[in-house]
């Protein structure tokens, strides 16, 4: 199961107690891409697809309980690509119709009796907690999040671009910088900040994701860290190796050329230490030395001695 099904499986769960949520809620999710059928004599009804199938349910009771409509939920598989199951809630065309279409922003005055209008959000949203339940429709209706193994990444789809710049403006009361993007002929709102998408989740109630995801974002911090770490140390585990090796290659260079005994007392006794101890730091070396020698004396006649061995080869 992805992410994404996992915190919309949660939101299609969560109990909306008051009744002005419950209408912001639907309203969002139908303003996702909600479809209106004009028949004979213009009878209007509304329908909406979705993958969830909880979210299906949970628009259908709402339009029942709230509105006081007929509904039903409609199922067919996708024939291309992932054969998933679609659902569709169906709002036939009836009597008291007309309230939801308003809400929408559907009820015009054209020769069909429908035109697109600006949805009045005084009527939909009418406090913060109905800002809350709208963006937690949106994101049922047209959301999605990135499993946050990997990048971090929620984005939310919708095809009208004043919806979009509706969304990103909510968005901002809850100081989360939301960024947009056109995509063919639909709207992005997304979000790449580990943070905004915290915020977002806890905006629209998915609390359980929430830890879940901060949760998954501490371990995966906590281990790119300790790679990062691993990755130091090996980086200069190798230089000190390589360093060594090319500091016994040189020693070995004078002894077979001059003797390490032809060396000043200072030098002879470092190289003697090196050879004896490779792997070891200059401050190991140092310790070793009597008297004992800091490293950057050490450092300055291991430098001497490779100056030395350069001298010999280009004889």
């Amino acid at each position: 199961m992805s992410f994404s099904v996992t915190v919309k499986n949660e939101l299609a769960h969560l109990k909306t107690e008051k009744e002005c949520c419950r209408k912001a809620e639907l309203v969002g999710f139908l303003r996702m891409g909600g479809n209106i059928s004009i028949g004979g004599k213009g009878k209007i009804s509304v329908s909406m697809e979705t993958e969830n199938a909880a979210a299906a349910r949970k628009m259908f009771t709402t339009v029942r309980e709230v509105f006081g409509l007929k509904a039903e939920i409609l199922m067919y598989k996708k024939r291309k690509l992932r054969k998933n199951q679609i659902f569709i809630v169906r709002i036939p065309s009836q009597t008291g119709i007309e309230g939801l279409l308003k809400l929408l922003g559907l009820l015009g005055s054209d020769i069909w009796g429908v035109g697109i209008e600006e949805t009045d959000l005084n009527q939909v949203i009418t406090g913060s907690c109905c800002t809350r339940s709208y963006l937690r429709g949106v994101f049922l209706g047209g959301g999605s999040i990135n499993n946050p193994e990997g990048n971090y990444h929620l984005e939310i789809t919708t095809a009208d671009e004043r919806h979009c710049d509706l969304i990103v403006a909510l968005l901002e009361q809850y100081d989360i910088a939301a960024k947009t993007m056109a995509r063919k002929n639909s709207y992005i709102v997304y979000l790449k900040e580990s943070d905004q998408i915290v915020e977002f989740l806890n905006v629209i109630g998915a609390h359980h994701s929430l830890l879940e995801f901060e949760n998954t974002r501490v371990m995966k911090d906590m281990r790119n860290r300790v790679n990062r770490l691993v990755n130091c140390e090996t980086a200069n585990l190798n230089k000190l190796i390589n360093a060594s090796m090319r500091q016994a290659e040189d020693i070995r260079l004078i002894d077979e050329k001059i003797g390490i005994e032809k060396l000043p007392l200072s030098l002879r006794e470092i190289a003697r230490i090196r050879l004896a101890y490779p792997d070891s730091s200059y401050k190991e070396l140092g310790d070793m030395m009597s008297p004992p020698l800091g490293k950057s004396g050490v450092n300055h006649r291991i430098r001497r001695l490779s100056e030395i061995a350069e001298e010999l080869r280009g004889k």
